[in-house]
């Protein structure tokens, strides 16, 4: 029997967090309602709140707070994005001009604010001081990373465990609390909350690998972001790493000199090193084992559709090419 696509089994409840986030966005003050419309009506992927609700699914769990959580993980989410692209200097986002490219950076960074101070209203609403702990304590962990991120940019001689331990605080700790409140929520004793918290980890580093492999064998217009904006900013992501260390020393030399100076004068030919050097691979087969490990985590769950979205969400991660 053919398992019908995840955000199929969700659509019904994406809409109720949609009406969520546009009641809750609703603010007197007009710029803060533009900047955070603007960022919102972008679209992109919601693989966050998709998450949440794909495990309240599988464990079961359809009061409306479910709706309200999902909508509170949406803009945490945001809230980072909003800051992410000031700190980065990113002008493009899911094809179109940034929010602070568009508003300016003074609006994005207290919008930004906005979103995490309304986010935090909204965690009250559950009623729950595990919820408000679980939230609290992943956009502290989220921030840490940001900082360690930024410690690491230039940073030619990093290795692959710090790397992932950026990318496990900054972007897949999100997903990780997504997972996990499903669990609090449907009232699943500790061994089902560990198994959600785990596939939620998994599953948001995998993201972040295949993210990262994407700015060198990726398209720019599918992709809605500028190629090479890694480079620039100074981030030596897994490919990099991976192609510094199987490379010849002239090659190693072109990367770090890249990685060292923000540059992309030289991006044809560090694609090119990437590619020649198998680090797309290496980096494609540690987004697997992410994968994997997701996938077992999935596996400890109540079978179901749900629970068989879940595993195939994991399982369309090694496909993914946008």
């Amino acid at each position: 029997m053919s398992v019908p696509s995840p955000l199929t089994l969700i659509a019904d409840d994406m809409r109720e967090v949609d009406l969520v986030i546009a009641n809750r966005l609703a603010s007197g003050v007009p710029l803060v309602g533009q900047v955070s419309q603007y960022i919102i009506a972008a679209g992109g992927k919601r693989l966050r709140p998709a998450l949440l609700l794909l495990m309240c699914g599988a464990l079961r769990y359809r009061h409306q707070q479910r709706f309200n959580l999902a909508a509170v993980v949406e803009f945490i989410h945001t809230a980072t994005l909003l800051h992410d692209d000031v700190v980065d200097a990113s002008t493009l986002r899911r094809g179109r001009a940034t929010a602070n490219e568009t508003f300016g950076n003074p609006a994005s960074v207290l919008v930004g604010d906005f979103l995490y101070s309304r986010a935090f209203q909204m965690m009250v609403d559950a009623g729950q001081m595990r919820i408000m702990q679980i939230l609290a304590d992943a956009t502290n962990v989220i921030a840490e990373g940001e900082v360690m991120q930024l410690m690491n940019m230039h940073d030619a001689s990093l290795e692959e465990a710090d790397y992932l331990q950026v990318i496990r605080s900054k972007t897949a700790k999100l997903f990780e609390a997504s997972a996990r409140l499903a669990a609090v929520l449907a009232g699943s004793d500790a061994t089902i909350e560990e198994a959600c918290a785990n596939y939620g980890q998994a599953l948001g580093t995998a993201f972040q690998i295949i993210d990262d492999v994407l700015d060198y064998d990726g398209d720019a217009t599918e992709m809605g972001k500028n190629l090479g904006d890694d480079l620039r900013e100074g981030k030596a992501t897994l490919p990099l790493i991976a192609a510094m260390q199987r490379g010849s020393a002239s090659d190693a030399l072109t990367v770090r000199h890249a990685i060292e100076n923000g540059s992309t004068e030289q991006l044809d030919a560090i694609v090119e090193i990437v590619r020649n050097t198998g680090a797309l691979e290496i980096a494609r087969q540690a987004a697997a084992s992410e994968a994997h490990r997701a996938i077992a985590a999935a596996k400890q769950l109540p079978a179901n559709e749900y629970s068989a979205g879940l595993l195939q969400l994991a399982a369309q991660l090694l496909e993914r090419r946008t």
